[in-house]
């Protein structure tokens, strides 16, 4: 299917990490390259957008509709993102960028199984070579890892019951499909408002970040990622829930704030200074008219830093 996303909070992202038209900027979710376009077009002939995806699908349309010799393409996960800085940018880094989550196109393409609304395989994988699927962690995992990821990862209040059925379930036949998997989690759930929104949508988000082990991916980006930038450079991150938006929110201030002293202590003695500047003291959340304009931008929320 064409490749189709669009881009959440567009301008304020690039807004906020912009700063200087001969960097390097590292796009750590290049996705349909919305972000990475308009950086692009504020750079000089100097300046280079590296754009890392896992998903070869985004590498793909990207590499096929952006065609800048200043833009870098590169297949890695954003947890490596140390990694990546020393091979693009050994200068340090100028500013890095992170739109976390699923992408639109994954939840719309069918066939990638990260969607309760239309039925296939259970994959969910962001990058389709790694070999866990969703498949695997719904039929393998013991019913005590199952209530755990349910539980931290969905924050799914039922996550026991849920747990219960999928296991019961499996014990008859493997679940092997999005719509299996959605029929049993929704017989295991008592009648909820609408306004709660699907009553699958916490367990497949929690399998979703087990699989693509988002959340230790998130960490590894917020304590790898802020040593790489120069002096002056900044780190734009776009959260969809709370589980990201309190690591994004932890991390910045533990960097602005890294003093181990006792608060009774009247002076430091630790000697760790601020690394950052925490630039957004409340997110930056999407305006009426893109809320009106695109759904699925209503849980989004921007935290900026920079480097001192």
């Amino acid at each position: 299917m064409a490749y189709r996303h669009t881009t959440v909070l567009l301008h304020e992202l690039v807004d906020a990490v912009f700063t200087d038209p001969d960097g390097v900027y590292i796009d750590c979710t290049l996705g349909g390259g919305g972000h990475t376009s308009l950086l692009l077009s504020r750079l000089s002939e100097r300046g280079r957008v590296v754009g890392v995806d896992r998903d070869g699908d985004a590498l793909q349309h990207v590499r096929e509709t952006v065609r800048d010799d200043r833009l870098l393409l590169c297949k890695r996960n954003y947890a490596q993102i140390a990694e990546i800085a020393r091979e693009f940018a050994p200068d340090g880094v100028t500013g890095i960028l992170a739109d976390l989550g699923v992408s639109g196109q994954q939840l719309d393409d069918a066939e990638r199984g990260f969607s309760y609304g239309a039925d296939a395989f259970l994959d969910m994988r962001m990058d389709r070579s790694q070999p866990l699927t969703a498949c695997d962690v719904v039929n393998t995992y013991p019913k005590e890892e199952l209530v755990r990821i349910l539980r931290d990862y969905g924050e799914e209040r039922f996550a026991g019951r849920v747990a219960d059925r999928i296991v019961r379930a499996r014990e008859q036949a493997p679940l092997r499909t999005t719509k299996e998997l959605a029929a049993v989690v929704s017989a295991a759930l008592p009648k909820q408002n609408k306004s709660e929104g699907h009553p699958c949508k916490r367990t497949f988000q929690a399998i979703r970040i087990e699989v693509n082990g988002e959340l230790s991916g998130v960490e590894s980006l917020l304590s790898d990622g802020v040593p790489c930038l120069k002096s002056g450079g900044r780190m734009g991150v776009i959260s969809f829930h709370s589980l990201e938006d309190r690591l994004v929110k932890t991390a910045f201030a533990r960097w602005e704030n890294p003093c181990t002293c006792p608060k009774d202590f009247p002076v430091c003695v630790c000697g760790k200074k601020p690394v950052v500047r925490v630039l957004t003291r409340k997110p930056i959340l999407p305006g009426e008219a893109e809320l009106q304009a695109n759904h699925r931008a209503h849980s989004a929320k921007l935290r900026c830093c920079e480097k001192l």
